[in-house]
C-alpha cells in the first residue's frame, strides 16, 4: 500500500514485612508432611552495635505505593524525626533496609517524594559505607544538626525479600508509642479438615514467622479490623464471623506457641506492617501465654471469581451487572490501568496522590484483596478518552472508588499519568498445573500440563492444532510470566521431557480471559491430535510487556468522504485486491469506482514496540507501490448493515509499518524506505492518509441506507497485545446515494454496554459530499 509519511496530530510505618511465598503459606495446611521433621529455624545474628552508637528505631512513613517503601523516619531521644537527602546514597539506603529487616535496598528517593515529614530533621549529610549495623553508626553532621527543610526528606525502596530469621529489637518498645509491626512472614494455616482441602484457603489460624519460627497470635485483643487487613493481604475483599466453639475445642487439645505481641489495625491498611504493635503478652523467655484465650482465627470471603462452586471448585468467569471500575492492560489477574465509568463513558484516573489506600478500595471493589502496589506514570499503558478522576483521597472503607473524595478537574493531567494497580489475589495454585519445558530461559518452552490419566496424574503436551496467541496468553498468565509474545505450533527445537511427549489435551480454544488453560474449551478425556505431541506440541514465549494498538476514532470521523475515481487510476489497487470483485467488469477508460475514503492514525499505547510476526525473509514485495508489506492482513475495513452483515466486500489491508510521528520525548525507530525495519514504537503512531491507495472501502455496489462502518486492527491476533478489546473502531453511517454521514465513531470498550447498544442514536452528523476527480 502506498503511504504518506507526515500527518498532523494533537497531541506511615516502621519495619515492614515480606510475603514472598504467600502461596506456600496459603496452600500448605501443614508446612511439612507427617513423619518429616521441619528443618531448624534460621537464627538471625544481628551485627554487634558499638557502645558509642545510640539505640534508634526506624520506620517507613508517608504516601506509600508499596508496603516496603516510604519516607525514612528515625526515633531518637524520645521523638520521631526525618533524614535529609544531602549526600545520601544507596549505601545508606542498604543500611536502612537491613535495619528494617530487608535483605537490601532497591533505590532511594530525594526531595520528599513520599510527602513532607514533621518534627525534627535528625540526620543530615549522612555518609555510610553500607556495612554499618545501624544508620546511627554512619557519619553525619550530628544529631539534629541540619540546614535542611522537610522538602528534602529522603525515602527508600527496599527489596521485598526479608532477612531469614530476622529478630525484632524490642529494647525501645516501652519508650515508643504506636510502634509498627515487624515480622518475617505471615500465613493463614487451615485447621479444620473442610478448609484444609479447599483452594483457596479462606479460614484458619493467623500465624507470623518470628525469629524463624511460626507462632500463633493470642485472640484476646484480636478484632475484625485485624481480620480485614489479613484477608486483604491474601487476596480476599472482606472478612466474616466463624464458629468459635469448634476452634476452642481444637485449641484445648494442643499446645500453642504464641507470638509475644498483639496486633492493632485500623482496618484500612493494605499490609500488616502498617498496623500497630499491640500489647506485650506475659510469659517466661520465648514462651508467651494467652490466658483465657486461644489462637486468633480469620475467616475470609473470597471474591465471586474465586469462590468455590459445586462443579469446578470455583467460578470460571464472572461479570458484574453494572461495573463502575475495571482494570485494563495488565498481564496478570488483578492488575491493570484503573478505568471508571462516568456518564456511560469509560475514562482513566490521574495518578496525583495515588496511594495504597485508594488503590486498595479499587481492588476490593473488584473482588480482590488489598493493593500490593499503587502504580503511577502509566506504567501499565496509556488509556484513551477522558480522564475522569484526579487527586483521589479514600479512607479505605469505601465500597467504591467513586465514593471517595476526588477532583473532577484533570487540568495538568494527561494519559502519561494514568494510575494503575496491582492487587493481592488468592493463591489458586494454577501455576503448579502447567510448566514450560526445554526453553532457553524460564519465559519460553513447550507447554506441558498435569492431567489425570487412568487415576494417576502425569505430565503431557498440548496438541498444537489451531494453537494461537490467545491460548498462549492464558498460559503466560497462568504461570505469572506476563503476556505471550509468540505461540508455536512446532517445538522440535525445544527438547522437553521425553516422558511427557504424549498429548493429554487437545482442541484448546480460549477466549483470552481465563485464569487457567484447563478453563478453556477443550476435548476433555477424548484427546484427538492427528499430528501427535512431541515435536508438534504447543509452545509459547512470554514477555513482561506488550504493545497496545489503538485507532484514532475522531480522526476517522473528521476525514471520511466519498470519491468517484476513474478506473484507469486504480490499476495498482486492482492488483492488490483493494476493490470489490465487480471492478473487474468495469471499463478501464470510462468506468469509475465510488470509494469511501478516510485516514487511519494508529497509536501504540502499550509498553513495548509493535513488531510484525514475520521476519524480513517472509515480507512480501509489492511492485506496484515499491515497498515490502510485513503483515499481509493488518486491518479489516468493513461496511455492515444494521444486522451485522457485510454489504461491501471486506477489504483486508496489508500494511508497511513505520513511525510517522512520535510524542515529543520519543525517537522514531522504524521506517519503510530502503527495506528498513518495520514496527510502531511505544509513544508513536503510524498514519495512512485518506488520499493514498487502498485507504478506502469500495462502495460502488452499495445501495443507500443506514450502515455500520468498522475497522479492526490486528484482526487475526497475529501479534500479541495487552488489550485486544480496543482494536475495533465503529461508526454509524448514513448513505443517501450521493453523500455519506459518519457519526459517533468510537473505540470498542470505550462506552458502557447500555450506551454501546444505543450509540446509533447519537447526534453530530458530518456532511461529506461526493468528490470527483
Amino acid at each position: 500500500m502506498g503511504r504518506s509519511r507526515v500527518f498532523p496530530s494533537n497531541h506511615r510505618v516502621l519495619l515492614l514485612l515480606l510475603l514472598a511465598g504467600l502461596s506456600c503459606a496459603q496452600y500448605e495446611p501443614w508446612p511439612y508432611l507427617p513423619g518429616y521433621p521441619e528443618p531448624p529455624p534460621q537464627v538471625f545474628q544481628p551485627p554487634q552495635r558499638a557502645p558509642n552508637v545510640p539505640k534508634i528505631q526506624l520506620r517507613l512513613a508517608g504516601q506509600k505505593r508499596k508496603h516496603n517503601e516510604g519516607r525514612v523516619e528515625v526515633f531518637y531521644s524520645g521523638e520521631w524525626g526525618t533524614v535529609c537527602d544531602d549526600d545520601f546514597s544507596i549505601h545508606a539506603a542498604n543500611v536502612v533496609c537491613r535495619e528494617l529487616g530487608y535483605v537490601e535496598a532497591v533505590s532511594w528517593l530525594p526531595s520528599s517524594k513520599y510527602g513532607k515529614g514533621e518534627g525534627k530533621i535528625w540526620l543530615d549529610n549522612v555518609h555510610c559505607t553500607g556495612k554499618e549495623s545501624s544508620l546511627a553508626a554512619c557519619g553525619s553532621n550530628g544529631w539534629g544538626v541540619s540546614d535542611c527543610k522537610h522538602t528534602e526528606d529522603v525515602g527508600v525502596v527496599c527489596s521485598e525479600k526479608r532477612i531469614p530469621g530476622f529478630k525484632f529489637d524490642n529494647s525501645l518498645i516501652n519508650q515508643i508509642e504506636n510502634m509498627n509491626i515487624q515480622v518475617e512472614d505471615i500465613r493463614i494455616r487451615a485447621i479444620l479438615a473442610t478448609y484444609r482441602k479447599r483452594v483457596p484457603v479462606t479460614e484458619g489460624y493467623v500465624e507470623v514467622k518470628d525469629e524463624g519460627t511460626w507462632k500463633q497470635i493470642c485472640d484476646r485483643h484480636w478484632t475484625m479490623k485485624n481480620s480485614r487487613v489479613v484477608c486483604g493481604m491474601f487476596g480476599f475483599p472482606s472478612e466474616r464471623k466463624y464458629n468459635t466453639n469448634v476452634y476452642k475445642m481444637f485449641a484445648s487439645r494442643r499446645k500453642q506457641h504464641y507470638w509475644a505481641y498483639s496486633m492493632e489495625c485500623s482496618g484500612n491498611e493494605a499490609h500488616i506492617s502498617s498496623c500497630k504493635l499491640g500489647n506485650h503478652l506475659t510469659g517466661v523467655g520465648k514462651n508467651s501465654s494467652c490466658d483465657n484465650g486461644m489462637p486468633a482465627v480469620v475467616s475470609c470471603v473470597p471474591g465471586r471469581a474465586f469462590a468455590p462452586s459445586s462443579h469446578s471448585g470455583f467460578r470460571k468467569a464472572f461479570r458484574q451487572e453494572q461495573p463502575l471500575v475495571r482494570l485494563k492492560g495488565g498481564a496478570n489477574t488483578g492488575e491493570g490501568r484503573v478505568e471508571v465509568l462516568k456518564n456511560g463513558e469509560w475514562g482513566t484516573v490521574c495518578d496525583d496522590n495515588w496511594n495504597l489506600v485508594s488503590a486498595s478500595v479499587v481492588c476490593r471493589e473488584l473482588g480482590f484483596g488489598s493493593a500490593k502496589e499503587a502504580i503511577t506514570g502509566a506504567r501499565l499503558g496509556q488509556g484513551m478518552g477522558p480522564i475522569h478522576l484526579n487527586e483521589i483521597d479514600c479512607t479505605g472503607f469505601e465500597k467504591s472508588v467513586t465514593d471517595c473524595k476526588f477532583n473532577t478537574e484533570s487540568q495538568g493531567c494527561n494519559h502519561e499519568e494514568d494510575a494503575a494497580v496491582r492487587c493481592n489475589v488468592p493463591a489458586m495454585g494454577f501455576q503448579n498445573q502447567l510448566r514450560l519445558s526445554g526453553g532457553r530461559n524460564p519465559y519460553e518452552g513447550r507447554v506441558e500440563v498435569l492431567a489425570e490419566r487412568n487415576g494417576t496424574l502425569r505430565w503431557g503436551t498440548v496438541c498444537s492444532h489451531n494453537w494461537g496467541t490467545v491460548e498462549a496468553m492464558v498460559v503466560c498468565r497462568q504461570l505469572g510470566l506476563g503476556f505471550a509474545s509468540h505461540a508455536f505450533q512446532e517445538t522440535w527445537y525445544w527438547h522437553g521431557d521425553v516422558s511427557a511427549d504424549d498429548v493429554v489435551m487437545s482442541g484448546v480454544k480460549c477466549s483470552g480471559t481465563e485464569m487457567s488453560l484447563s478453563h478453556c474449551r477443550h476435548d476433555g478425556a477424548h484427546v484427538s491430535c492427528p499430528r501427535g505431541g512431541g515435536r508438534f506440541g504447543a509452545g509459547v514465549s512470554c514477555s513482561e510487556t506488550a504493545p497496545d494498538l489503538v485507532l484514532n476514532a475522531e480522526l476517522v470521523e473528521q476525514t471520511a468522504y466519498l470519491e468517484d475515481r476513474p478506473m484507469f487510476l486504480l490499476q495498482c489497487a486492482l492488483e492488490e485486491n483493494c476493490l470489490a470483485s465487480s471492478a473487474h467488469n468495469t471499463s478501464l477508460t470510462s468506468g469509475y469506482r465510488r470509494l469511501l475514503r478516510f485516514s487511519s492514525q494508529i497509536h501504540n499505547n502499550g509498553q513495548s514496540d509493535f513488531r510484525p510476526k514475520n521476519g524480513r525473509h517472509a515480507w512480501v514485495w509489492h511492485d506496484c507501490h515499491r515497498h515490502y508489506h510485513s503483515m499481509e492482513v493488518f486491518t479489516h475495513y468493513d461496511l455492515l448493515n444494521l444486522n451485522g452483515t457485510k454489504v461491501a466486500e471486506g477489504h483486508k489491508a496489508s500494511f508497511c509499518l513505520e513511525d510517522t510521528e512520535c510524542e515529543a520525548d520519543v525517537q522514531k525507530q522504524y521506517e519503510c524506505a530502503n527495506f528498513g525495519e518495520q514496527g510502531i514504537t511505544v509513544g508513536c503512531w503510524d498514519v495512512y492518509r485518506h488520499d493514498i491507495d487502498c485507504q478506502w472501502i469500495d462502495i460502488t455496489d452499495v445501495p443507500p441506507g443506514d450502515y455500520l462502518f468498522q475497522v479492526v486492527i490486528n484482526p487475526n491476533y497475529e501479534v500479541a497485545e495487552s488489550d485486544y478489546s480496543n482494536n475495533v473502531m465503529k461508526c454509524r453511517s448514513r448513505y443517501d446515494g450521493q453523500r455519506i454521514w459518519m457519526y459517533n465513531c468510537h473505540i470498542g470498550g470505550s462506552f458502557s454496554e447500555e450506551t454501546e447498544q444505543k450509540f446509533e442514536h447519537f447526534r453530530g452528523l458530518t456532511n461529506n459530499n461526493v468528490s470527483a476527480r
